[in-house]
């Protein structure tokens, strides 16, 4: 079997102008168990020490640690780091018209859906960032033509996406509205998924968002930089089977135009990002706050001890 070993290292640093007195705060750090990825190490170091870690599933099924800290603290530090074995994923062999997927997942009185089918259903609406818009469905329009099958559809949205939108860290912020991603055209990988989540919904198509990592490769000629990497983000789009294949969500990343595979870490998924934000909490105190992330991606064989974490 082809196997792809990553190391991930994910530091997060926050420093306050006044000393914060209580501090809540939710971790989503960890990479989900799928059929295609395994984490077989992992772990999370928090200073100020909690007393407690409290870890369990979210709503979405992705693993979560909480903790409190209820002394003085003038800085909070969060490092994550986990080893994650990955293997190539297959995309479906044929899939329904795309007019059929959004007939399945509607609404009709009196009908019961399938376990799969229901699931999805939460996937279909607005959410904080998502936004379900006329604009939007006319642009996805254009890409999804009647009778196209659905895979074919996701591919082309995620395509124009990638040729029609510029990469520009300094367009947008955490709470940029879709809406002007849209008419701007810019921003990073965050406003790219809940746009092409916005066009999806619009559609009435089930699509979630989805928080990972993804593997970049130096310049040529180049030493790989420590901690230059950041969390990534793409959308996966549910998919009814058909032939015989069961249910399935296909991943699309429209940041880079490709299908995620065995250079895509999934850390979760849910509505769009504030569902699965990687550090998210509430305090008392603290003043002004300044935050440093650093995110390193390895190949196993790059990462210090390789060969006994995994």
């Amino acid at each position: 079997m082809n196997e792809h070993v990553y190391h991930i290292r994910h530091d997060t640093h926050y420093a306050y102008s006044l000393p914060v007195r209580l501090s809540h705060q939710m971790l989503r750090l960890t990479p989900r168990s799928l059929p295609w990825q395994t984490c077989t190490s992992h772990g999370i170091t928090i200073t100020p020490e909690p007393q407690q870690l409290r870890m369990f599933l979210d709503s979405f099924g992705n693993p979560l640690q909480s903790f409190s800290l209820e002394s003085d603290h003038s800085d909070l530090r969060a490092l994550a780091e986990s080893w994650v074995t990955l293997t190539p994923r297959q995309l479906p062999q044929t899939t329904l018209p795309w007019e059929q997927v959004r007939e399945t997942l509607s609404y009709q009185a009196g009908r019961f859906l399938l376990p799969d089918d229901l699931e999805a259903t939460r996937y279909l609406f607005e959410s904080a960032h998502v936004r379900i818009k006329r604009e939007f469905l006319a642009y996805a329009a254009e890409s999804f033509t009647p009778g196209l099958p659905l895979l074919a559809g996701i591919e082309a949205l995620m395509t124009r996406i990638f040729r029609e939108f510029t990469f520009d860290p300094l367009a947008t912020t955490v709470s940029t509205p879709v809406t002007e991603v849209f008419a701007t055209q810019r921003g990073v990988c965050q406003d790219f998924a809940h746009f092409m989540l916005s066009c999806l919904r619009s559609l009435g198509l089930a699509a979630r968002y989805v928080s990972g990592y993804l593997l970049t490769e130096p310049p040529p000629g180049q030493a790989r930089l420590i901690g230059a990497d950041a969390s990534h983000a793409w959308v996966s789009v549910y998919c009814p089977g058909s032939n015989g294949e069961g249910n399935s969500w296909i991943d699309a990343d429209p940041t880079n135009g490709i299908f995620p595979d065995t250079s895509h870490i999934t850390l979760g998924w849910g509505r769009d990002f504030l569902d699965v934000s990687p550090l998210r909490g509430v305090l008392i105190g603290g003043g002004q706050q300044t935050m440093d992330v650093a995110v390193t991606v390895l190949p196993g064989h790059e990462a210090p001890g390789f060969g006994f974490a995994v």
